[in-house]
């Protein structure tokens, strides 16, 4: 079973910055991690995308976040990077990883979810 795990999250100051790792790991190993997705869930708010990775290694930001945000990954370390600058209380949420990942050759691709990270801005 192929297990996700978000880190990096905490209370940063107005105008701070954070990175956000999301981890793919399996008791035998990721075949392939195809794809990933963040997301953010503010309390009383719809769940909001936040950046697309794509499995043809592109990655895209919704245009109003762009210019503070950069998601990247390391294929060789099965994680997914959230790069988030000039933080505002609005970003306040949980950030979520949502991936497409084949555990094994013989396995079909499957959607997988983390459990989150707690974003707090504020001072």
């Amino acid at each position: 079973q192929v297990q996700l795990v978000e880190s990096g999250g905490g209370t940063v100051q107005p105008g701070g910055s954070l990175r956000l790792s999301c981890a793919a790991s399996a008791s035998e190993g990721v075949f392939k991690f195809y794809s990933a997705k963040w997301y953010r869930q503010a309390p009383g708010k719809q769940r909001e995308l936040v950046a697309s990775l794509t499995s043809i290694g592109t990655t895209i930001i919704p245009d109003s976040i762009k210019g503070r945000v950069t998601a990247s990954r390391d294929s060789a370390k099965n994680t997914v990077y959230l790069q988030m600058t000039n933080l505002s209380p609005e970003d306040t949420a949980v950030y979520l990883c949502n991936a497409r990942i084949q555990e094994s050759v013989f396995s079909d691709v499957e959607d997988y979810w983390g459990q989150g990270t707690q974003v707090t801005v504020g001072s």
